[in-house]
């Protein structure tokens, strides 16, 4: 099925998500490689980000004017000695998207989708979040000039993220009921809000979350590790990985395909729980619970998407417990790297499948991080302030006591 660019309905008839679908039988690898290193000195232009830098690949077709940028992606690819002891691996990067401009993820997909919606005509953006998305929609609607409207669930949801997206300015509605009810309403209302979707069901917005590929690629002179680790809340970063990596070996840019593994928290786990069981279709889960915020959704609507990166991967699921996760948020916050709990979930996931003798110790892998250390911060101050602050007179002898 074909439609419009012009569309802001994002499911096909048959129920399933559209894509964007580009033709790239006129690029070439090599032209494209040296293109790609020289915008890496960009420094005020739309290439300058770490998702337009790729526009060829993502949206060739948008005038720069409609281009809302912060500079986004340029994100950290790290190593640290303290990540390899505790998952058993020799060789772990990190791929720090929390370090993006409102500090997630969240922003190589969004700086498309609104500046795709602008280039419609559109000033009025909407999502339904539990926190990540809202708090990089509204930054962007900002930068624009446009409004943006927000639906959060009115529980088990991060309050620093909705308070930094109502600082950018957005109008934030607490509905009762879970992120999956909010979908479902805007998928209904929002032609007669007039408002544009920028959720994963938004394939713009899937362009340009799968520039982290591209640049985690790039990173890596075009040789990926053999395992790439993210973790599955709505999946559209599985989705997007997926697509990235189709593009890649389509054009050449790499000869070999890393296996995918997607991590969900225990209490938020349909497509694991799917994979597990052998089933071939999502059961959703109508009260899904887990103290990583972004992990929180029971009836993630890329699952269909996620579940083709799988099979043309050879990928694997896992779960993990909230005590699992933040025992690994633990270690890669004191590694000097820091990341919020869902981000977490991939290291965590990580060492329970070297555990399990899925994943070889000898090979390689890339951690996805997707949020920032500060997302979460009430699960920090329990974790932290309860259980390792120190308390002391201010005296010389009481401080030299305790600074062993």
């Amino acid at each position: 099925m074909e439609v419009p660019e012009q569309q802001t309905e994002f499911r096909c008839s048959c129920g399933g998500l559209l894509e964007v679908v580009h033709d790239f039988s006129h690029l070439d690898a090599d032209s494209l490689k040296q293109v790609f290193k020289s915008r890496l000195a960009e420094r005020l232009t739309p290439t300058a980000s770490g998702v337009w830098r790729y526009k060829e690949l993502i949206f060739p077709e948008l005038p720069d004017e409609h281009i809302v940028t912060k500079y986004e992606g340029n994100t950290g690819l790290y190593e640290s000695n303290s990540i390899n002891r505790y998952t058993a691996m020799k060789q772990v990067r990190l791929k720090a998207q929390s370090e993006n401009p409102s500090g997630s993820f969240k922003d190589n997909g969004m700086t498309v989708a609104v500046s795709h919606g602008l280039s419609l005509g559109y000033k009025r953006f909407t999502c339904a979040s539990t926190g990540n998305t809202s708090s990089s929609l509204a930054m962007y609607a900002a930068m624009a000039e446009a409004n943006s409207f927000v639906f959060v669930p009115d529980k088990d949801i991060s309050s620093n993220k909705v308070l930094q997206t109502l600082a950018y300015g957005a109008k934030v509605f607490a509905f009762e009921g879970t992120y999956d009810d909010g979908i479902r309403f805007l998928e209904k209302h929002s032609n007669q809000l007039n408002l544009y979707v920028c959720n994963s069901i938004n394939p713009y917005r899937i362009e340009g979350q799968k520039s982290i590929i591209y640049e985690l690629a790039q990173y890596l002179n075009w040789q990926l590790p053999e395992w790439i680790i993210v973790p599955g809340g709505a999946l559209s970063n599985a989705s997007a990985l997926g697509k990235g990596l189709d593009d890649l070996v389509e054009l050449g840019l790499i000869n070999k395909l890393p296996r995918v593994a997607i991590v969900q928290a225990e209490g938020a786990s349909p497509f694991h729980k799917m994979h597990a069981e052998n089933r071939d279709q999502l059961q959703p889960e109508l009260s899904p619970y887990t103290r990583a915020s972004a992990l929180n959704i029971g009836n993630p609507p890329s699952w269909k998407k996620a579940q083709r990166t799988l099979k043309r991967t050879n990928g694997v699921t896992i779960s993990v417990s909230d005590e699992e996760i933040m025992e690994a948020k633990a270690v890669v916050d004191q590694s000097g790297i820091g990341c919020e709990p869902a981000s977490a979930a991939t290291v965590a996931g990580l060492r329970k499948l070297v555990a399990r003798q899925v994943i070889d110790q000898d090979e390689s892998a890339v951690c996805i991080l997707t949020g920032n250390i500060l997302k979460d911060t009430d699960i920090l101050e329990e974790y932290h302030l309860a259980n390792r602050m120190e308390y002391a007179a201010l005296t010389l002898g009481t401080i030299a006591s305790l600074v062993v």
